[in-house]
């Protein structure tokens, strides 16, 4: 069946950038570190939000803001050339840009200057289905009116691979939407579209808001499929998505995971980066637990584990924080140079 894509309207960036690359004048100038994360509708844009809030609110030679992007693909890319000097991502992505596979954007254009600074929450691949659509499966999709993601994004790739599992591309849909996450949940509701993947943190504003305003369920992965996902993808591990996480969804809800990570541009001094790490993650940690806007950062991030999955070599300057925290930096995440 022939596929029609659907563009829905982008949101507007919240954050304005301060300036495209790092400016060190002297030793007495600020730092501006732009930090690339998603839709304003996701848990990405107030992760960032509230980094930059810290940073600025501690009075140091550092100045950071948060830009809504198009999301992983996108923050790689803009890192990697230099645009925003940080950025969030799924780890698979990351790990993609960085060896030049995977993805479209980055097949044999590796992001060899992308380095990791810290691992954050678990990135869980939510499927919202409309009741009414008669979706039981990943594939009674077919010839349906599908949300994929954005353009470039992870949950785009993450559909992608998902769909392989079932034997299904995107011209299987009878149409394959596009967009920004909270465009498509207006769709979701007014029955334009039968169902959308979404891959966030669990309790995103977005999925809340179709479940209170629209007949919805979310669809499981079943245990099989999430085995032969992770065989194929090691990046993709088992998660359930608990009952009542959402109004109105009062069942466990099994499917898969990735992570979601801070990368950096490689080039940023070292002792920028430091300090960065030291005031979020050392001196205000706490203000982190309990001012961002992210439920899984206080469930899920620990500074013990915050290099587990990580999929890049780490910046030196974010290797320097954690062997001060007492946290073992496995030699293959040593950079080269």
């Amino acid at each position: 069946m022939k596929r029609r894509t659907i563009n829905t309207a982008m949101l507007a960036g919240a954050g304005v950038a301060l300036l495209g690359g790092v400016n060190r004048v002297s030793a007495a100038a600020k730092t501006f570190i732009t930090i690339g994360t998603g839709s304003t509708s996701g848990l990405y844009y107030p992760t960032g939000v509230g980094m930059a809030k810290i940073i600025n609110d501690a009075n140091i030679d550092i100045r950071a803001n948060a830009r809504s992007t198009g999301a992983s693909v996108y923050n790689c890319r803009a890192v990697g050339n230099g645009e925003m000097q940080m950025g969030i991502t799924q780890n698979n992505i990351a790990y993609y840009a960085y060896n030049g596979t995977g993805v479209e954007a980055f097949k044999d254009r590796p992001v060899k200057n992308l380095r990791g600074l810290t691992m954050l929450y678990p990135e869980v691949i939510q499927i919202l289905v409309r009741k009414d659509a008669n979706i039981m499966s990943i594939a009674d999709m077919k010839g349906k009116r599908i949300y994929v993601g954005d353009i470039g994004s992870g949950t785009e790739q993450d559909v992608l691979n998902i769909f392989a599992a079932y034997d299904l591309k995107l011209d299987d849909l009878k149409t394959a939407v596009r967009g920004s996450s909270g465009n498509a949940v207006d769709l979701l509701r007014d029955n334009k579209i039968d169902a959308m993947f979404y891959t966030v943190g669990i309790g995103a504003s977005a999925i809340t808001e179709a479940a209170q305003t629209v007949p919805i369920d979310l669809l499981q992965i079943p245990a099989e499929k999430v085995e032969e996902l992770h065989k194929k993808f090691p990046f993709y591990t088992a998660i359930t998505v608990p009952a009542n996480t959402y109004p109105k969804i009062e069942h466990d809800v099994s499917t898969i995971t990735t992570q979601a990570m801070v990368v950096v541009e490689a080039k940023l001094p070292e002792d920028v980066v430091y300090e960065f790490m030291n005031t979020i993650f050392g001196e205000h940690l706490q203000q982190f637990y309990s001012d961002v806007q992210n439920p899984n950062l206080k469930k899920y991030f620990k500074v013990k584990t915050a290099l587990d999955g990580m999929p890049i070599p780490v910046h030196p300057g974010s290797i320097k924080f954690f062997k001060e925290k007492g946290v073992e930096v496995a030699s293959d995440l040593v950079p080269n140079s």
